[in-house]
């Protein structure tokens, strides 16, 4: 059984061709989100952190955020 939260586009986008339809990502939502967590550490002056230990408390924080939208449904 697969306990990840669900991971879709964060911006898909449908492209139409005559009946033929086709969807392409992009970035993910977890990728999307680790972004904001990290803009908000990189903004705040007071956060002494190395870039490499922001980048895994980012993805930890996207993938709360994951999880408590999955919760949510």
């Amino acid at each position: 059984m697969n306990n990840k939260p669900r991971n879709p586009s964060a911006f898909p986008k449908t492209k139409t061709a005559g009946d033929v339809s086709i969807t392409e990502g992009g970035m993910t939502l977890r990728d999307y989100f680790a972004a904001k967590a990290m803009q908000g550490l990189v903004s705040d002056s007071q956060v002494d952190m190395e870039f490499c230990d922001m980048a895994k408390w980012s993805y930890s924080m996207a993938d709360a955020m994951l999880a408590e939208r999955e919760r949510e449904r």
